[in-house]
This record gives C-alpha cells, structure tokens and sequence, in this order.
C-alpha cells in the first residue's frame, strides 16, 4: 500500500543541463513567482562561475559537497510540558536536512545586496565547500543550540 505522503523526489525529472534530481530542486528553491527559466538562468550561471573560480573541479560535485556541508544533523523543537516550554534536541531527517541546507543556502544570499544573485550564490556555495559562510554558520549555532540543551532530551517524542 502506497503511504499517504509519499516523495515528490520520484516525480522530479532532474535538470537538463546536469541531470540531477539535486540541482533541479534547488531551481525550484531558487525559483519565485512562478518564474522558472529566470531560476535556471541563476543557477546556471552560479555553476559556470563556479567553475571558473575553482578551474579543475566539477561545479555540480562543489555544489553537492555544499549542501552536504550545510545538512544539520540534529536541531531543537520547542516542547511544551507542565507549563514551561523546553527547547528539545531531535535528530533531522534525511529530506528536512536538504531543505533547510537549500532554505540558509538562499537566505544567506538574499540577505546580501549590491551584487547579482548568481554571484551572491557562487561564493556562497564555494563558501560552504571550504565549510565557512552564513549557511555553514547557521548550522553550526544549531548544532551548538542542540548540544546546550541536551538535558531536555528525555522530553523527545
């Protein structure tokens, strides 16, 4: 019996340009208002800039290691008991880890200005790579917040 909710990934066709599942939904991050081919056109620049900036590597390759870079492993969830609120360590699966890695992958780029979004994207792609920038940041406070706070964990569900 099929689940409920099952994956969008299997219905994903993956990119034209690189054939991958990955790229083609990080476009569909990127994407907004419904305009897709401006995403593509970000994102395929972003690649090109990439492999311009670090001659001798794959930029799809660099693009993965990024995002790999970026995954949290556990974050906390607010848990309400007896009246107090206590902020609870839990492991991320597998699909959330991608999509927060996508979601502070591009909020780390919108949050800059003055500069086009496929460059703002490239160094901060490569940035994760070499493991700095906001996104590898933004997961390192959540790996620091959970690791604080790991007395609350027998509160987990």
């Amino acid at each position: 019996m099929a689940h409920k909710y099952e994956s969008t990934e299997r219905f994903l066709k993956p990119d034209p340009k690189y054939q991958s599942r990955l790229v083609s939904k990080f476009i569909n991050c990127i994407m907004h208002g419904g305009k897709k081919a401006a995403a593509r056109i970000v994102v395929y620049d972003c690649m090109e800039q990439i492999a311009k900036k670090m001659p001798g590597e794959n930029p799809e390759a660099v693009f993965q290691a990024a995002v790999s870079n970026v995954k949290p492993v556990i974050e906390v969830r607010s848990k309400r008991v007896g009246g107090a609120n206590y902020q609870v360590p839990i492991e991320v699966k597998r699909s959330r880890q991608q999509t927060l890695a996508f979601r502070w992958i591009i909020e780390a780029c919108r949050g800059r200005g003055g500069r086009p979004m496929s460059q703002r994207l490239s160094e901060e792609i490569m940035a994760a790579y070499r493991k700095e920038g906001v996104a590898v940041t933004k997961r390192d406070n959540t790996h620091k917040m959970a690791d604080a706070n790991k007395m609350n964990a027998h509160f987990a569900w």
